[in-house]
């Protein structure tokens, strides 16, 4: 049995639509338009025991309804969702010992305390035994290098500290399943880094489930082989982050440098010019002409350097987006 188990979950929302401007608004008083926007609509999915799955999708895909509906903060429209055998949004108590939603751009720490103080809350909140609470906040400010900001106020904190605070906050009653929402959201490359450091080594130490959405596709390309791609609320894909690399990377790029400038005409000739600038150019070619082409470029012209890469994973999931299709 899956650990995590979405069944044609639908969330719809009925939003009122008014008019501009001071007429608008006496329409509206009389008779007043409504439209239904269907965040979620039929999606299904599973995850098992120890997964790190990667939820990924534009803004408005409905990553974030998902997981608070996941997490039981709202009601789903319709559908069926277990976690752990229960079902979220009955707000069990031994549920919600078991879960943990972080999502980067809400705080949950006391603004004006020191870390410390919101940890022994949650510790009371959660009735996490003293050995364990100890044992947990030692092994998490380690990881996390946070020794010397336990007794700062959280409002003199910064924004890659204070990050790292609300995992220690969510982390400290041992969750089985984490639902990360943007966890490096507003952060620098460094920090960015020491967080999927921190949720890779959480994931392997604990067996830990986790669903992690984030617009930065370092985070899925460091942490998830499984990918979930949403969008307009409906599943595009689900599976492999290889897989769908590999399905969408027909085209190939070749980046020369030459000893000398070469013709425009000369280079169209060999594939797409995406690029040329004096002595560097940039083509594009099909995978299955790749060798062919740069075999003939190293023949053919004096070439100081040449490579070939394979597309970005940002613009593969980009076409994705913008196609509907996977």
């Amino acid at each position: 049995m899956a650990t995590l188990s979405v069944s044609h979950l639908s969330k719809h929302f009925r939003i009122y639509k008014k008019e501009a401007g001071f007429m608008g608004s006496v329409h509206s008083f009389f008779k007043r338009t409504y439209e239904t926007s269907k965040a979620v609509d039929d999606i299904s999915f599973s995850i098992e025991q120890g997964e790190l799955v990667g939820f990924i999708g534009p803004n408005g895909a409905g990553k974030t309804t998902t997981l608070k509906c996941l997490s039981g903060l709202i009601y789903p429209t319709s559908g069926e969702i277990q976690v752990l055998g229960h079902t979220p949004f009955d707000r069990n108590y031994d549920y919600l010992r078991s879960i943990s939603l972080v999502m980067g751009q809400k705080s949950q720490l006391w603004w004006d305390l020191p870390p410390m103080e919101s940890y022994l809350l949650y510790k009371e909140m959660y009735e996490i035994p003293n050995d364990h609470f100890k044992k947990m906040l030692d092994e998490l400010v380690e990881l996390l290098d946070l020794k010397d900001v336990l007794a700062v106020q959280v409002r003199k904190l910064s924004l890659g500290q204070r990050m790292k605070c609300e995992l220690v906050a969510q982390l400290l009653h041992s969750p089985k399943i984490l639902f990360l929402d943007e966890p490096t959201i507003g952060l620098d490359i460094v920090m960015q880094q020491k967080i999927r450091s921190f949720v890779r080594e959480y994931n392997k130490k604990y067996n830990a489930t986790i669903l992690l959405t984030s617009h930065y596709m370092d985070d899925v390309k460091e942490l998830c082989k499984r990918i979930i791609i949403i969008n307009h609320g409906r599943i595009l894909y689900d599976g492999s982050l290889d897989t769908v690399v590999s399905k969408h990377t027909q085209l190939k790029r070749i980046s020369v440098v030459f000893e000398r400038p070469i013709e425009r005409s000369e280079l169209e000739k060999q594939g797409k010019l995406v690029s040329i600038e004096g002595q560097n150019a940039t083509l594009e070619v099909s995978k299955d002409k790749i060798a062919a082409v740069a075999g003939y470029i190293l023949s053919h012209y004096p070439v100081i350097d040449l490579t070939i890469e394979e597309p970005q994973i940002e613009e593969i999931i980009s076409g994705i987006f913008s196609s509907s299709t996977v």
